[in-house]
């Protein structure tokens, strides 16, 4: 029999469970479905928030073919076998086949590139599934003819209402009398997911004999430290754990960083993955706090590609020692994201003249690179110049957090820059 979880899934959007910014009334994806054509787009969200379910059911709204590939487990020929059946089974000014692509994000760059052709001819609507952030796992040009929609981890509203309706509907739970007395517990261990809260629920009944199943915190916990994994039976632990990884990383705790990185190492995940948060967390968390923790993890990721495991082990837990360790600014995390919402806010604001290149006579008549002081002529290789544009000429995005490291590069920009670095207060 199938599992609780996919005896549950919802076949409709009446009975699909939160994401109500996206499939609500009058919210942009329902919108589209309702007018029976939709564009590709790319799903991103945590395990266990609905992102297969959305995509079966956009399927079935618009009535057309509906393919699916794993990037696990599927390769370049498997995506061209895909488009040619979408091509020979569609017929004239039908919507497009939709191709659904589970975790795009593990799709390699030759892969994401055989699927460009099909997507921007139509020749398929794609719809990917990551918990990753596309910026950083798919390539620009596939993004850029996406729409990207962001699912967020389910509510206890939604949760509890999930958990009432599998009790009184699904054909199996409604055999046995289910007493919900404590959801404390349940609620806690299923983190916003779906999937696990039906797993957890199925464990629980299942490990009852009698027929009257009183479902409590302690019932819980007792069920699930006598099989911790059994409610993580699709592999989505990792994604807490790497979470409880990166926070102890974060929190200057490195002997918690070390006992989450063993409970990765002793679950099988992927060495390439540990290294890949090692290299962004030294980037985020420690920042320019201590700039060669990026040093490190990068070398750390390095040595395990070359070495391989086991022994790669030992150059991931000194890159985690050293960033634990380390002092912590997210000083230039905060500077991306702030420069980031200004050019949303802003548009795209001209290049002042003295800034552009100027190539051509034509170029140079009309002002381009004129007035541009060049910073080596002038003594300590800097003079005072606009490099932003003209509305934004004052504007401030990178804030120091003053750590010993990072008050060097402070005091620079005050010795520079003067008033623009004194006048605001440091973020």
């Amino acid at each position: 029999m199938e599992p609780l979880a996919e005896r549950m899934r919802p076949r409709s959007l009446d009975d699909y469970v939160g994401q109500q910014h996206l499939v609500g009334e009058g919210a942009v994806l329902r919108k589209m479905i309702d007018a029976g054509r939709i564009s590709s787009f790319i799903l991103w969200g945590p395990p266990g928030t609905g992102k297969t379910t959305l995509a079966q059911i956009v399927a079935s709204r618009l009535e057309v073919p509906f393919y699916t590939l794993s990037a696990v487990t599927s390769g370049v020929k498997d995506v061209r076998e895909v488009i040619e059946r979408a091509k020979s089974g569609r017929f004239f000014n039908s919507a497009s086949p939709i191709l659904f692509i589970d975790e795009i994000h593990r799709f390699s760059k030759s892969q994401q590139d055989s699927l460009l052709g099909a997507v921007e001819r139509g020749v398929v609507t794609l719809i990917g599934a990551t918990t990753e952030n596309p910026s950083f796992e798919v390539i620009r040009p596939l993004l850029s003819r996406c729409q990207l929609y962001v699912l967020k981890s389910l509510e206890r509203d939604d949760l509890m209402r999930l958990l009432q309706r599998a009790i009184a509907e699904d054909v199996e739970l409604k055999k046995r009398h289910i007493e919900l007395r404590e959801t404390g517990a349940i609620m806690r261990y299923s983190g916003g997911d779906a999937r696990k809260l039906l797993n957890i629920l199925e464990l629980v009944v299942e490990s009852e004999s009698s027929n009257d199943v009183v479902i409590t915190d302690e019932i819980v916990e007792s069920r699930l430290q006598q099989n911790p994994l059994a409610y993580d039976k699709d592999g989505e632990m990792h994604y807490d754990i790497i979470s409880a990884f990166i926070k102890s990383i974060r929190g200057s705790d490195p002997d918690a960083a070390l006992y989450w990185m063993a409970r990765m190492i002793e679950g099988g995940e992927d060495p390439e993955f540990i290294a890949r948060r090692l290299v962004i967390s030294a980037s985020e968390d420690v920042g320019l706090a201590n700039p060669n923790a990026l040093l490190i993890a990068n070398a750390a990721f390095d040595a395990v590609m070359k070495i391989g495991w086991p022994e790669g082990r030992i150059p991931l837990a000194e890159a985690a020692v050293y960033l634990a360790a380390s002092p912590k600014s997210n000083s230039a995390y905060m500077g991306i994201e702030s420069a980031l919402g200004t050019v949303k806010e802003t548009g795209n604001l001209p290049v002042p003249l003295h800034l552009r290149n100027a190539p051509t006579a034509l170029m140079k008549q009309l002002g381009y690179s004129d007035g541009y002081k060049y910073s080596h002529d002038f003594p300590g290789h800097f003079v005072r110049q606009q490099y932003l544009p003209d509305d934004l000429a004052s504007h401030r995005l990178w804030y120091a957090q003053h750590s010993p490291s990072e008050e060097k590069l402070y005091q620079r920009m005050v010795q520079c820059w003067g008033e623009r670095y004194k006048s605001e207060e440091e973020g």
